[in-house]
């Protein structure tokens, strides 16, 4: 099962949220096969690490790019996370 649900609002775009109830150890390391483009949509306190980095917090209606391949995760904050991912 997944840590999130997720609705396809056209082949290349994703609304995906991720429940306040959602335990930390669910939110593992992962890599995709397709470059992201994400916005967030709503957020409180959660942070997203990039393979070579430490982690931030990623801030409301920004854009973060993910490189396809590049191993990355999200750290839970307060509150559910929601965001849009454009796949390329």
């Amino acid at each position: 099962m997944r840590p999130y649900t997720q609705k396809l609002m056209s082949e290349n775009l994703i609304l995906r949220e991720f429940s306040d109830e959602v335990s930390s150890e669910e939110l593992e390391w992962h890599m995709d096969r397709r470059d992201r483009r994400i916005k967030v949509l709503e957020c409180n306190g959660w942070k997203l690490q990039l393979e070579s980095g430490l982690p931030f917090e990623m801030k409301l209606h920004e854009e973060y790019s993910i490189p396809k391949k590049s191993w990355h995760r999200v750290i839970k904050g307060a509150g559910s996370l929601k965001i849009l991912i454009s796949e390329t």
